[in-house]
């Protein structure tokens, strides 16, 4: 592979030789806004990915072959599913008339579509579609047997995204930014006259999360990176009435309950963890267990009957099912040595409900309960043409110590052989309300077979270890953890060393896995011997001024004003501490990212092009928030791989 790494590497040397074309400039002196549109299609054709030798992307394809379908939606009578699959290198949406039956295509091209609703009728699928990584969907409506989409709305620059569909199949409701690129409407679309109505428009992220029989909606309003208000609005009296979260900076998940008058919430409002409530008359009453582990999400089947609550066990998943009538708990079929199981769709009646399991030797299996029976049938077949999976290496659950004595967890993944000491790399997880987890992972595989140890910490702010933790970073308080990235380095060369000699270490990750590469590499210089940042933020106040403006109110809740805390902001930007960089760095960024913008890889590549430091940068023009196209995911990996090779070994 060095021989390979090389030839890439020279062929920068020839790309880059040219003189810079520049992306547009704000007043304060850094770019302007996020797209296409922000840099010059010279830039873009400049940092355009170089081919890679087949040797090179043979193994990356073996990995991409394996390839798990998504969970699928049935039909009201369970005998039929929809899911989608990235069979074709880019996700569309495939039917299956039965269980492991031949799976038929109903989507194609290049753009991104997901089935994301089936009407309780059966008569239509709903599905979303994207465009070139832009994360601007589009809804649609397809027969189930395939055909032509019908629209239902897909306007440039603005999302439209599913929220609910009416029981008797005559309306659906979506949210939309396209009265505000800050705020979203709610829509009632009748499937009948395809004419659509206004239901609500008051400034703010909101979106339809349940409607009760009678029309009572249950509308979430999101003031944060986590927190949220709920409230009911009445469409006939246009009433809206609060629930839970106002005047507050709490973490809710709402639903209403079986029981009138009465909700299902999950909150760490009263604890460190996330547990389950009952909330009537303005009072919490608990319904799971008090533990040391995190209620990450809940759901409700269509009849009420059932609760579905999905737990984060030390990354694991974990899947419980609640008897609404007294929640106690329903038994479920028994999947010896899963990491993860959880539950995907209810059929309308209540009846069916998907469940995906996931190992670390195996891509994910789909299965359809029948509750009726009590039997579990597998539907979706995984496949892995060429690669034995078996041989994959288990992820074992490690820690390390931060300057300060607080442990951090840490997933290791370690090759069966390799030239003593390893060469490690240390991946960073995005978000940063994120959490590697344990589980199949070929990519990190294809690394492993390569020769090298992949570590990925769950730093002070990741989810899953309580309210304390994921809190821990939140706007200036992040100068006081920001040093995990540098301390998870500072463990690894002395603890993996072998006879006296420390290994080589690399950084990388992707959007706030990105920008931890980047502060790795600038705030920490000579931490890391290599860095790898993938749509990440260079500097953050640049970055919030840029983002999309639905995401900003929810990335200023995380990192801070741009105004108030602009000095927190600056030292916490890794731009500040370009001079100190002296490791290679490869940047990799979509062009059409809404949520880091292009520019944000932009200004920093040439910053260190002015300063003689050595860098890459790579474009990809038709892809957002990291490569979603098979080819441009190849080159993706290819260049990373080859780049740790050339440095790390």
């Amino acid at each position: 592979m060095k021989t390979y790494a090389l030839l890439i590497a020279l062929s920068f040397v020839l790309i880059n030789c040219s003189s810079a074309a520049k992306p547009s400039k704000s007043s304060d002196g850094g770019y302007s806004g996020h797209g296409t549109e922000s840099l010059s299609p010279e830039t873009v054709q400049r940092y355009a990915a170089p081919s890679l030798p087949p040797e090179v992307t043979r193994r990356i394809q073996s990995m991409l072959d394996i390839k798990s379908p998504g969970m699928g939606m049935l039909t009201p009578d369970a005998t039929e599913m929809f899911f989608g699959w990235r069979v074709t290198g880019t996700s569309q949406v495939w039917k299956l008339t039965g269980p492991q039956k031949f799976p038929t295509q109903l989507t194609g091209g290049s753009d991104q579509t997901q089935v994301v609703g089936v009407l309780p009728n059966g008569k239509w699928l709903v599905l979303s579609r994207d465009r070139n990584g832009e994360e601007n969907p589009g809804l649609y409506l397809q027969s189930p047997s395939g055909g032509s989409l019908v629209e239902i709305q897909h306007k440039a620059k603005v999302q439209t995204n599913l929220n609910w569909i009416d029981d008797d199949s005559e309306s659906l409701y979506y949210a939309s930014n396209d009265i505000k690129p800050d705020s979203y409407a709610i829509y009632k679309y009748s499937l009948r006259s395809k004419a659509k109505d206004l239901i609500f428009s008051e400034p703010g992220i909101w979106q339809l999360v349940d409607k009760r029989d009678d029309g009572l909606l249950l509308l979430g309003k999101a003031t944060g990176s986590l927190t949220g208000e709920f409230y009911t609005y009445d469409v006939r009296t246009k009433k809206l009435s609060p629930v839970i979260g106002q005047d507050e900076k709490e973490e809710y998940e709402v639903l209403f309950s079986s029981r009138a008058n009465e909700y299902i919430v999950r909150t760490n409002k009263l604890g460190d963890f996330h547990r389950v409530y009952r909330l009537a008359n303005k009072k919490l009453t608990p319904i799971t267990q008090e533990r040391k582990a995190d209620v990450t999400s809940i759901g409700m089947n269509r009849p009420r009957s059932k609760l579905v609550v999905h737990w984060n066990i030390g990354g694991f998943t974990r899947l419980e099912v609640l008897d609404t009538s007294n929640f106690k708990a329903l038994d479920l079929p028994k999947f010896d040595k899963a990491d993860h199981i959880y539950a995907g769709a209810f059929t309308p009646n209540g009846r069916f409900m998907t469940i995906g399991i996931e190992t670390a030797k195996a891509p994910r299996t789909s299965y359809v309960y029948d509750w009726k029976l009590g039997k579990a049938t597998q539907w979706v077949l995984p496949s892995a043409p060429e690669v034995d999976t078996s041989n994959f290496a288990s992820t074992k659950i490690e820690e390390y110590p931060a300057r300060d004595g607080t442990k951090i967890p840490m997933l290791v993944r370690r090759p069966a052989q390799c030239t003593q000491p390893c060469p490690v790399i240390v991946h960073f997880h995005g978000g940063p309300e994120g959490q590697s987890q344990p589980g199949f992972r070929p990519i990190w595989q294809l690394f492993v077979d390569a020769g090298f140890v992949v570590i990925e910490p769950n730093v002070r702010g990741s989810d899953g270890y309580g309210k304390s933790w994921i809190s821990s970073d939140d706007g200036a308080k992040r100068l006081s953890v920001i040093t995990d990235i540098e301390d998870a380095a500072t463990y690894i060369k002395k603890t993996f060393a072998q006879n006296g000699k420390a290994p080589k270490v690399g950084i990388m990750g992707w959007s706030y896995g990105g920008y931890s590469t980047l502060v790795g590499m600038s705030m920490f210089a000579g931490s890391y011997d290599a860095g790898a940042a993938l749509v990440g933020m260079s500097n953050l106040v640049t970055f919030l001024q840029n983002t999309a403006p639905y995401r900003r109110i929810l990335r200023i809740s995380e990192y801070g004003d741009p105004d108030k805390d602009r000095e927190a902001l600056v030292k916490l930007s890794p731009v500040t501490y370009v001079d100190k960089i002296k490791s290679p760095l490869l940047i990799i960024q979509g062009v059409s990212d809404p949520r880091v913008p292009a520019g944000e890889a932009v200004q920093m590549h040439e910053i260190l092009e002015r300063k003689g430091i050595p860098s890459r940068l790579i474009l990809f023009a038709d892809e957002g928030h990291g490569s979603q196209k098979r080819e441009n995911q190849v080159l993706e990996y290819g260049h990373i791989l080859s780049f740790f090779e050339q440095h790390l070994k």
